[in-house]
Order: structure tokens, then C-alpha cells, then sequence
């Protein structure tokens, strides 16, 4: 069977890590330009402030996909590049950037995909508290619904949050990230709810201002748990361990069913609810109300995941790694499994289209000496994944599209320049793009798999 002829094939970017132009026509700061310009945050001392130019260079980016075959475009917004203090005046400069992309994509047979939110909060809303304060959900709100006004006559695919696992839990409790905070699980357990409820929120706004039929989604991650054998006692254990609830750890912000279930679901799950009862705010019916919102996909970005095993007493355990295990760049180990069951049993458990939103690898990716990028790890990587969501699709997840990770080189937040995701190499001192081999097999798997 395979992938549906109608399947998605995209790449995916977020604004900071691309846009540059942090302080220009008006754009008002975001909490990563704050934490990155002080000292000892990011890896060698880089910041977003020119990324890859892409504010400039958005044109050329964009013939470059179409050059290159990429069907559809996932691409997050820069909240204060709209609203330079987060809400109240519109920055017209910075609606005209999103609104002349999205032509310039639509103009080359490019679909794109909107994010809300890919992590650079407006620096003013969290002088005000942030995610912590109750109005972070009506502050979200009016961004969606002014977005939706804005680009819903030419965009049809909306996604709330990207990775609430991440800017939460690298942001507040490890603080790994912006704004580089370690809070109370208390505070983290209220920006988490309203985290949630601005998801709802948004949600709502997005469909009362839409000029036209428009799909919602949600893209949170997941380290995926995947069966050690074909067994049914394996595959039931692994379904377990990755809808189980963490204890608290810097991890407890990775529990798939806390993100996920009271969206699609309409409920958090009682495991956790009794784990962290202490430390949760109060969680009315009207949150679940709200949070629980009809959207029309569910999505994942996924990279990597752990076996797992049954054990005699019913329980599970996760399988060791062995010696020598395969990693990328960035020391994640690589199995491709991964993309064949989570979208298995999150497509089970949530019965709803679903996407990869993001998936790849980072590399040590060099110009050689004939001036190419060659990057055969990387195609190997692709080639092995793919595989295997192509499994997940044969054995019935309705499987809708996949967003590859990234489309170029960028700034990969508390690693600054060092890792290179992109199919697209980027050469920093000058900004010249130079497509890796793996840009070229993309477009030949792409070919191939929309006959």
C-alpha cells in the first residue's frame, strides 16, 4: 500500500533560527534574544540576531524548495515581529514579511503550514509573568485570532504549539533555554495548564476569524517507547510505558499523555493527576472545556525513542542500549522504530490524521573539496525512518504528511551554530546555500512517492 498519493511531503524551519532581523522594522524582542545575548547561554557565544538571513533572503530560500521538490512548508511566526509588545498595536512590517512569504510559497507550489509558537515568546508578556500568569491565555488568544484574520484567505493549516515539552521544560525547569529559569514544579504544573488552555484558546480564535475552511493541529514531542520483539506482551508493554506518567524529574515534562491527552481527549491522565496532585493548580470543567477543542490533526515531532521489554511480573523495562549504538551529531541515539511505533500508538490511541511535524538528523556536515555538501549519514538516516512510517501507514495509521527537519541549517538554541540539521547547508560567513545530497535523495523520494 504505502503513502496516500495525496501524503504531505515538506521540510520544516522556525522563525528565530532562520529570520534574522532581530531588531529591525519594528520587531520587538522575544525572550531567546534576551537569553542569547547573555553571556554563557548559547554555545560559543551565538545568537539569532542574523541566523540565516532568511528575512532577507526568504525568496531565494523559497525557489530553492521548489528547486528541490518540497511539496509543503512548515514555518512558526515570530510573535513580537506581529505584535512588538505581545499584544494591543500591530507591527505592519512584520505582517508584511509572513504575508509576502506566503505568496511567494503559494506562487511556487508551495503549501504552507503555519506555527503560532516555536519558542520565541514576546520579551515584554514575560515581564508580565509569562506563561504564569492567567492572561498568557487571552494574550495567545488575540495573536491567533489576529493571525487567522491576517493570512486564513491564502493558509489552510494551522498548528498551535510546537513542543510545549520543550519550552516549558528546558525553559523553567532545567533551564537549558529561554529565558533560563528553574521554577517550582508548582509554577511548572500552572504553565503547563495554561500553556494548554491557550492551546483551546487559540483554537477557538483561529476558526471565528478564518476567511475560509481551515485545519487546526498541535505538534508536541515524544521520546517514543518502542516494542524489543514482534510479541504481543513486548507491544503491550511499550504501549504502556509510553502513555505511563514520569516521576518528577527534569523528564516529567516528556510524559506523552500530559500534553496530549486532555487536548484530544478531554482529560489528563489519572496517573499523573494522582503523582502530582500537590503541585497542580485547580483544574476546572470549563479548563478541560476549553482545552479540549475540536482540531482537526495530531501531530509529532519525532526522532528517537527507547525499547522496552515485558517483564515476568507484567511490568516493563527498557532494553540497553549496546556498546557502540548508532548517534547523530548531537549524541541522539538513532532508531528508526521509532517513526513505525509511535505513530501506531498514537494514531491508536487518539484516532485522529496525523503528521510528523518534524524528524532528522543532525550531522557532521563539511564542504568537501569539489564544493559539495556529501552527507551519506544522513540519506542512511532518512532512508531507515521513512521505512519505517511507511510500515505505520501499510498497518493503518492514517499517516497524512511529514515535515523533514530541517530544511536548513540553523540555529539549534543552547547549541548556537554547532549542530547542522538542514538538507541545505549554510555557510554562516557569507550565507551562501549549498543543497547536500540528502536535499537531492528527498527530492528523488519525493518523486517516487507521488505517482
Amino acid at each position: 500500500m504505502g503513502f496516500k498519493k495525496d501524503f504531505v511531503w515538506g521540510t520544516a524551519t522556525s522563525s528565530y533560527q532562520i529570520e534574522g532581523a532581530y531588531n529591525e522594522d519594528g520587531r520587538g524582542l522575544s525572550i531567546w534574544d534576551v537569553h542569547s545575548h547573555q553571556p554563557g547561554n548559547v554555545d560559543c557565544q551565538h545568537t539569532g540576531d542574523i541566523a540565516c538571513d532568511h528575512y532577507h533572503k526568504f525568496k531565494e530560500d523559497v525557489l530553492l524548495m521548489k528547486n528541490l521538490g518540497i511539496k509543503a512548508y512548515r514555518f512558526s511566526l515570530s510573535w513580537p515581529r506581529i505584535f512588538p509588545d505581545g499584544t494591543g498595536k500591530i507591527n505592519e512590517k512584520g505582517v508584511k514579511f509572513y504575508s509576502n512569504l506566503i505568496d511567494e510559497l503559494l506562487k511556487n507550489g508551495i503549501e504552507p503550514y503555519i506555527t503560532l509558537f516555536h519558542w520565541d515568546y514576546p520579551y515584554a508578556l514575560y515581564k508580565k509573568g509569562g506563561w504564569l500568569n492567567d492572561d498568557s491565555v487571552k494574550w495567545f488568544k488575540e495573536y491567533a485570532g489576529e493571525v487567522s484574520r491576517l493570512y486564513s484567505d491564502r493558509v489552510k493549516n494551522f498548528i498551535t504549539f510546537n513542543e510545549p515539552q520543550c519550552f516549558i521544560g528546558e525553559g523553567y525547569l532545567s533551564g537549558a533555554h529561554a529565558p533560563g529559569l528553574k521554577v517550582s514544579y508548582k509554577d511548572i504544573f500552572q504553565m503547563c495548564h495554561n500553556v494548554l488552555k491557550a492551546h483551546g484558546a487559540a483554537v477557538i480564535a483561529i476558526r471565528e476569524n478564518a476567511k475560509q475552511p481551515v485545519k487546526i493541529g498541535y505538534a508536541p514531542t515524544c521520546s517514543v517507547k518502542y516494542p524489543a520483539s514482534e510479541k504481543k506482551e513486548d507491544i503491550d508493554a511499550a504501549r504502556k510505558a509510553f502513555f505511563d506518567s514520569y516521576p518528577l524529574s527534569r523528564s516529567v515534562m516528556w510524559n506523552t499523555a500530559w500534553w496530549s491527552d486532555p487536548v484530544v481527549l478531554g482529560h489528563y491522565p489519572e496517573d499523573g493527576l494522582e503523582m502530582y496532585n500537590e503541585y497542580l493548580p485547580e483544574i476546572t470543567d470549563e479548563d478541560m472545556k476549553l482545552i479540549n477543542q475540536p482540531i482537526d490533526f495530531y501531530a509529532q515531532n519525532i526522532y528517537n525513542g527507547r525499547g522496552v521489554r515485558a517483564t515476568s511480573d507484567g511490568n516493563y523495562e527498557f532494553t540497553d542500549r549496546y556498546a557502540g549504538f548508532p548517534k547523530t551529531a548531537i549524541q541522539w541515539p538513532i532508531t528508526p522504530e521509532c517513526l513505525r511505533w509511535g505513530p501506531k500508538f498514537l494514531y491508536e490511541r487518539y484516532k485522529l490524521p496525523f503528521y510528523i511535524t518534524e524528524n532528522g538528523m543532525s550531522a557532521h556536515d563539511v564542504i568537501s573539496l569539489d564544493g559539495k555538501v556529501h552527507d551519506p549519514n544522513r540519506i542512511d538516516f532518512l532512508n531507515r525512518y521513512l521505512l519505517e512510517l511507511e510500515k505505520a501507514a501499510d498497518e493503518g495509521a492514517d499517516i497524512q504528511g511529514y515535515f523533514l527537519w530541517s530544511f536548513m541549517d540553523n540555529f539549534e538554541w543552547a547549541k548556537g551554530y554547532t549542530d547542522r540539521f538542514g538538507i541545505v547547508f549554510v555557510d554562516y560567513n557569507t550565507q551562501k546555500r549549498i543543497p547536500k545530497d540528502s536535499a537531492y535523495w528527498y527530492k528523488d523520494w519525493i518523486e517516487k512517492h507521488s505517482i
